[in-house]
């Protein structure tokens, strides 16, 4: 399965990462490879999920296409806002 980063993704990563949060391009596969948990998103994106540390969550936000998968998006967010419904 083919994994390529748009360009917003890429830059994302630069972002984080100047305010201390690294993200390498692995982690975000291995996320969508084996999530926590999947959710629907916009346009029929798939939202991946995974617990990154006792208060936060990683999202990261994709498309499955016919060539493989593009990740569109990422972002850290607190377990208590998106795990409130899960619980």
């Amino acid at each position: 399965m083919v994994i390529k980063f748009t360009s917003h993704a890429l830059l994302k990563i630069e972002i984080l990462k100047k305010h201390g949060i690294d993200i390498p391009r692995g982690m975000i596969e291995d996320i969508i490879k084996n999530p926590d948990i999947i959710e629907h998103g916009y346009r029929n994106r798939k939202v991946a999920q995974e617990i990154i540390s006792e208060r936060h969550v990683l999202r990261v936000v994709y498309e499955k296409t016919m060539e493989g998968i593009i990740v569109i998006t990422m972002y850290p967010g607190r377990r208590a806002r998106y795990e409130k419904d899960k619980i």
